[in-house]
């Protein structure tokens, strides 16, 4: 087992893939770790899984995200992989994001299926790219292990049925347009997320919570510390999304929500997410406490039972 991964991409940070926060947006951070998951394919001997003409791709079924350190515009990026496990016609891969000096700045574990580009059918691992994976595996060092989500086995519970019963708040709704797919006409991975960050203000209301006693920072913003987001269908340019989110509790530093992106035709759910987020002193650049008073209102606000 190799103790070193391989560079599977670089680049930057843009202004413009930064949000009011001051810092690279959640879409842009997703957006490049698939391209870096194209580069670790390429390593693999699928240089073209991601191309129209590929004889296979990878199915993106389960992503672990852990946010470890800011990336402010202009900030030099560059991306590592590896190979955790490989099965049968699965694999989890780990992708690490780092700053110009080598410091992590977040962090992907990808469970992907290896899969034929037309109807996503999963079939095996061929001989040649097992054993270029065996060059390739890692153990997934503490820093991008799961830290206050659990990735054991889950039985998705996501629907709009279950939303309407639950009390979620829609926080979107709307149509998949053409330049959110992907070459295979998908929805490309960094949407689902990209669409929680456009209306997630809606959850959570015009201001922040209050923050513990003490100084009061002049203006608080929100960040998130850790995904788990299940990929449970790939909709298409012109298929309908729905939105609907809520609390699943709060202690005195963190927030769990819940994010599920539904079909509002049918119902059925395209995928589901669970967050741990903070608030943020904007200004100080740190996580701040929250107030017993607004754990309490967050916890009066959770739905009992809410899960992915």
């Amino acid at each position: 087992m190799s103790d070193v991964d391989v560079e599977v991409w670089s680049g930057g940070v843009n202004t413009w893939e930064c949000d009011e926060m001051g810092h690279m947006n959640v879409r842009f951070w997703v957006a490049k770790a698939h391209e870096g998951l194209a580069g670790l394919a390429a390593q693999l001997g699928m240089p073209r899984a991601f191309a129209a003409d590929g004889e296979s791709t990878l199915i993106v079924r389960e992503t672990h995200i852990r946010f470890l350190r800011e990336a402010k515009p202009g900030a030099a990026l560059y991306m590592t992989g590896g190979v955790v496990w490989m099965g049968e016609s699965d694999a989890r891969l780990l992708l690490v994001i780092r700053h110009l000096h080598g410091e992590p700045a977040a962090t992907f574990q990808l469970v992907v299926e290896h899969a034929t580009t037309g109807d996503m059918r999963p079939f095996p691992w061929p001989q040649r790219i097992q054993e270029k994976a065996e060059a390739l595996r890692i153990e997934v060092p503490p820093f991008a292990a799961a830290r206050s989500i659990d990735l054991g086995p889950v039985a998705p519970t996501a629907s709009l049925p279950r939303a309407l019963e639950l009390g979620l708040t829609r926080i979107g709704l709307g149509v998949i347009g053409p330049a959110e797919c992907d070459v295979f006409g998908r929805m490309a991975p960094e949407i689902f997320i990209g669409r929680v960050s456009d209306g997630v203000g809606r959850l959570f209301g015009d201001t922040r919570p209050e923050p513990a006693a003490g100084e009061t920072p002049a203006r608080i913003g929100g960040a998130v510390l850790e995904y788990r987001v299940l990929h449970l269908g790939w909709p298409r340019a012109g298929d309908s999304v729905e939105l609907r989110s809520g609390f699943g509790g709060c202690d005195a530093r963190t927030r769990r929500v819940f994010h599920w992106m539904l079909d509002p035709q049918t119902g059925a759910a395209w995928g589901s997410a669970e967050a741990v987020v903070v608030s943020f002193d904007l200004d100080k650049r740190k996580v701040i406490d929250i107030s017993p008073e607004a754990q309490a209102a967050y916890m009066a606000k959770s739905a009992p039972g809410l899960t992915l």
